[in-house]
């Protein structure tokens, strides 16, 4: 196990990435380039901020803030870029955080070797998989890698009883047609998966590819908001689908 990880930033008292209040640990480091990619600092090891953390530099932060776990049931959610390119590290702080009673989360492409994938969801209670595309060819235009293996993680959790919420990110000319949805609810619903979550396009990370001087290529595509996709949305309540 690695004694340090790189990571971005550690994010007190977040509130959309997992049940309750949360600190969110992002991992640096990621082996898809998604062209909406909101935190490009976290892709490469030597692009941006981050710095080093042991396992106790992190546990210390994170809590700090046990009371609000306990009040509102929340806990930590291990985010990215990636956290299974530095999945010992993360399994040991899943570990030291199981110890002390706080709830584990993970959000993640759940794009790992299998065996990887295996045993390190052994380690967390709640998993949030983003799922980009049903489709293989415009999984690999839009994020560089294929979805086949994201997908087979994806059942492995399941068909383990983990507790997953799978996410769509909704993006414009990706994956966002009224005929996406309804493809994404034939995917979930031979998957046996009965509640999903939608996360529309935004344009918070536009800024960090000019600080960083590099381009972006969904300069100038309009963000998506709630009442944007409502249709999209009722096309996967109307399959039974809590979205």
């Amino acid at each position: 196990m690695p004694d340090k990880a790189l990571l971005f930033n550690i994010q007190k008292f977040s509130l959309h990435d997992g049940p309750g209040i949360r600190t969110a640990v992002f991992f640096k480091g990621c082996p898809l380039r998604c062209r909406w990619c909101a935190n490009p600092e976290s892709q490469e090891a030597g692009l941006g901020a981050g710095r080093y953390y042991t396992v106790e530099e992190v546990m210390e932060t994170c809590l700090q803030d046990r009371p609000f776990y306990e009040e509102s049931g929340g806990g930590v959610t291990l985010s990215g870029g990636e956290v299974l390119m530095q999945a010992g590290f993360a399994t040991a702080l899943l570990d030291r955080l199981g110890e002390a009673g706080i709830h584990r989360a993970i959000e993640t492409s759940a794009l790992a070797p299998p065996a990887v994938w295996q045993k390190f969801i052994t380690h967390v209670d709640f998993l949030i998989i983003d799922v980009k595309h049903y489709n293989r060819e415009r999984h690999i235009e839009g994020t560089g890698v294929s979805n086949e293996t994201c997908l087979a993680n994806l059942q492995t959790a399941l068909d383990n009883s983990k507790s997953v919420l799978p996410r769509i990110p909704v993006i414009p000319g990706f994956n966002n047609s009224l005929k996406d949805a309804g493809e994404f609810t034939r995917l979930f619903t031979a998957m046996r998966i009965s509640k999903i979550e939608l996360l529309p396009f935004h344009q918070f990370g536009e800024k960090k590819y000019a600080d960083l001087g590099i381009p972006y290529p969904m300069q100038g595509v309009p963000q998506l908001h709630r009442e944007d996709l409502a249709l999209y949305r009722q096309v996967f309540i109307d399959k039974g689908i809590e979205t």
